[in-house]
């Protein structure tokens, strides 16, 4: 089904970067050991990983782990341009040395994601015509600055952006110039957002080159809207899960990837309460799902 996919996870299950309480006593080599025995090849960054490449190669090594990708937060929108390039460059620095491929970019200028109070069904924020081409503009850049290292960057539609809706994310990419700016999809934040992910997939398939698998908990969603639930307060109730634990239909997504010949990393990423979610067990669950639907 698929020939040069690799499965990766992320250590958000672990540890959360937004909410540094959930899982705070969960060890680095502990995310990463647990990684590894549940049978999984790759991890993307998180906050108690070192960020010395020689110390963590070393511990992933030895536990025949790669790095598939690190989150990049720019503020295209809101800061001067090169406030986020050279925070970039280090950042894409420090993923050529681990010898990843792709680097993950958010805008969150005027994000409400990391926001405890804010309704993230109600509020989320809209680019003005002018902030647009400041993105755009701002992703080519990036986009230029990953390709003199043989990289590429994947931009990450997600939950309290203004990148958001599937109307938002087919402007992007109508905007940019797709031998520069790739698409990260998330299957995720598109049912979390309202959107259809099978109708976003094949729209954009081509300029495809990470893909999140997270799975959605129908209930808590519809707990979400009738309370106008913030992003953050949605994730401590269990909004997000792995694969084949909620409401996302996962085999056409999978379908269509394996029929447009994609290549590069499948990422289990479903932040939740690791006190609520043990992140080993879960992680096991989405590997039997992965395997069962798509051979890997």
């Amino acid at each position: 089904m698929f020939k040069n996919v690799q499965l990766a996870i992320a250590p958000i299950a672990w540890t959360n970067d937004d909410l540094p309480e959930l899982g705070k006593d969960n060890t680095f080599e502990q995310c990463i050991s647990e990684m590894a025995l549940a049978g999984y090849s790759g991890s993307e960054v998180g906050n108690k990983y070192p960020r010395d490449p020689v110390v963590l190669k070393r511990a992933l090594e030895l536990r025949n782990l790669r790095i598939a990708s690190a989150w990049f937060s720019s503020f295209l929108t809101t800061k001067p341009l090169e406030e986020t390039v050279e925070a970039f460059k280090q950042h894409r620095d420090f993923l050529h040395a681990m010898g990843a491929k792709v680097i993950v970019v958010s805008e969150q200028g005027h994000s409400i994601q990391g926001m405890q109070e804010v309704p993230i069904l109600v509020d989320k924020p809209v680019f003005t015509a002018a902030e647009w081409n400041l993105l755009a503009k701002g992703l080519e850049e990036l986009g230029r600055l990953a390709a003199d290292k043989d990289m590429k960057i994947v931009f990450h539609h997600h939950m309290g952006t203004g990148v958001q809706t599937t109307e938002e994310i087919d402007k992007l990419m109508e905007m940019t110039d797709p031998s520069l700016v790739y698409l990260l999809f998330d299957s995720g934040h598109l049912i979390f957002s309202g959107e259809n992910p099978e109708a976003v997939l094949k729209k954009h398939v081509k300029r495809i080159k990470h893909v999140h698998l997270k799975d959605i908990r129908g209930g808590v969603l519809e707990q979400v809207k009738a309370q106008k639930m913030s992003f953050l307060q949605a994730v401590k109730e269990g909004i997000m899960t792995v694969p084949g634990d909620g409401i996302v239909d996962f085999k056409p997504l999978f379908k269509i990837l394996s029929e447009n010949q994609y290549e590069g990393w499948f990422v289990v990423e479903a932040e939740q309460d690791p006190a609520k979610a043990d992140p080993f067990e879960y992680a096991l669950k989405a590997r039997v799902y992965i395997k069962e639907n798509t051979g890997l």
